[in-house]
């Protein structure tokens, strides 16, 4: 799609296309979930702005954008439409200060559209179950990024963790989740220890798969519980190994951290730690949808605008975080 498409120059064409994205029926109401067409009336009188509409069952007026992201924002529409494409199609993100440039809006405004889009980007793992499964495998690794602006959770064994990676003390820690060929779950963790990490693996991998991880000891127990745990050793440079059929590595884990630190440090370049959560929030969100399923810019926007009902963020609560 181009950016020139009346979805991201016009108003009225982005309305049309949204409705006919969240209600491809007919429009719901989004106060009491009247969907019937004949108790609900589209408000088309001088005095009314385009696109209201009166539900007969509760009363109540509403818009497409009632109960999602774009709730009570000034900013047109066609803008947020081409927001939420710009950040759906660039595989590192986009920043705030680019978004700013592009829609003519400030850049305290881009920044808290980013924030909304990103709060729509959010997965719902509770639905989609965990990862993994009988015969299937998952890659579990634990990274480190940015300077941590919270202290860590006090610990008696902190000295005694040989496996901690290189200046992991000082900085944020982000543990992710793959199922090869699937979809991946990043977490930003206070610190990873074996009980934190185990607790983020049991509540997002199921005990029927396949672990594959480095030879860290924060997984050495926690893979005891799963169906099979293999490892490769990066410390004496191993980073594949082949048993048969099987390919052993977290490669693809590897391969995730790498865009997303890319896009953290060439794009973002600054993250506060309260807000972490949601960049990671935002590239699970593309990697699962990218190119390599066969999906396209068009469809993973599609796909966004299906995930913004019942997501509203505001200002006062964009500093929160969620728990992993």
């Amino acid at each position: 799609m181009q950016l020139t498409h009346p979805i991201f120059t016009d108003a009225e064409a982005a309305r049309v296309h949204l409705e006919a994205q969240r209600w491809p029926h007919g429009p719901n109401c989004p106060h009491c979930g009247n969907a019937r067409a004949d108790r609900i009336t589209k408000m088309e009188g001088k005095a009314h702005r385009p696109g209201l509409y009166n539900c007969m069952e509760c009363r109540e007026q509403f818009t497409v954008t009632v109960g999602t992201v774009f709730e009570r924002s000034k900013i047109p529409l066609n803008k947020w439409l081409l927001a939420t494409f710009l950040m759906a199609s660039s595989k590192k993100g986009m920043s705030a200060h680019q978004l700013h440039r592009m829609l003519g809006v400030t850049y305290k405004t881009a920044w808290f559209m980013a924030h909304r889009i990103r709060e729509a980007m959010k997965e719902d793992v509770k639905s989609s179950g965990p990862l993994g499964g009988e015969g299937k495998t998952v890659e579990a690794d634990e990274t480190y990024i940015g300077k941590r602006e919270t202290p860590r959770t006090p610990s008696p064994q902190r000295k005694a963790r040989p496996y901690l990676k290189s200046g992991g003390n000082q900085k944020r820690t982000v543990v992710g989740l793959v199922e090869r060929g699937g979809s991946v779950r990043m977490f930003h963790l206070n610190d990873a220890t074996a009980s934190t990490v185990r607790d983020v693996l049991v509540r997002n991998v199921d005990r029927a798969s396949t672990l594959y991880t480095d030879s860290s000891r924060l997984y050495t127990r926690t893979g005891e519980e799963y169906a099979a745990h293999k490892t490769t050793n990066h410390a004496q440079g191993e980073y594949v190994r082949y048993e048969g059929d099987e390919t052993i590595h977290s490669n693809t884990i590897e391969n995730v951290f790498s865009v997303f630190k890319r896009g953290m440090v060439g794009v973002y370049q600054h993250c506060g730690e309260a807000h972490l959560h949601r960049y990671l929030a935002e590239f699970d969100f593309r990697y699962n949808r990218r190119a390599a399923l066969q999906i396209t810019d068009n469809e993973r926007h599609d796909q966004l605008l299906a995930k913004i009902e019942g997501k509203r963020l505001t200002y006062r609560r964009i500093g929160e975080a969620d728990n992993a």
